[in-house]
């Protein structure tokens, strides 16, 4: 497994605070608010070496996520019109809905599995993830893995 990358999908409450400043100070490069390595990091209150530490390991998921497939599970209430609900949420995202399988509803709680392509014009995959979450009925949503 040495030398083998692996990658983890984590929420952002669980990630170290010098990784989201160098997110931040990637951002404030990408989009010119920052002329040099220097001035980002001193913007975002870190030391050029903690920036090129983890450069190159750390991005928003939506931006390593396009052009490949997401599959992610959520528990959700039995309710009519929750999955269709879930369903738009996806499709204002712009994103391909590949799969979709949902378990026979036990004790009010059903399991669905989708399988979602993320296209070019898909908007921000972590945004979409957080609607859905944070939607009535919806119990619990995790990322199974990418392809």
């Amino acid at each position: 497994m040495a030398g083998k990358s692996q990658y983890f999908v984590v929420k952002q409450k669980a990630v170290p605070e010098v990784l989201l400043k160098v997110v931040e100070a990637k951002r404030l490069l990408e989009t010119r608010a920052a002329e040099t390595v220097q001035e980002a990091a001193d913007q975002v209150g870190i030391s050029r070496s903690s920036f090129y530490k983890y450069k190159d390991d750390i991005f928003p998921f939506h931006e390593n996520a396009r052009g490949k497939t997401i599959t992610f599970v959520l528990q959700m209430h039995d309710e009519p019109g929750l999955l269709s609900d879930v369903l738009k949420v996806v499709a204002d995202y712009r994103a391909n809905i590949l799969t979709i399988h949902q378990s026979i509803p036990c004790n009010g709680i059903a399991s669905t599995t989708l399988s979602v392509e993320v296209l070019p014009s898909t908007g921000d995959m972590s945004e979409m993830m957080e609607t859905i979450e944070t939607k009535k009925g919806i119990q619990h949503l995790n990322i199974l893995g990418g392809e």
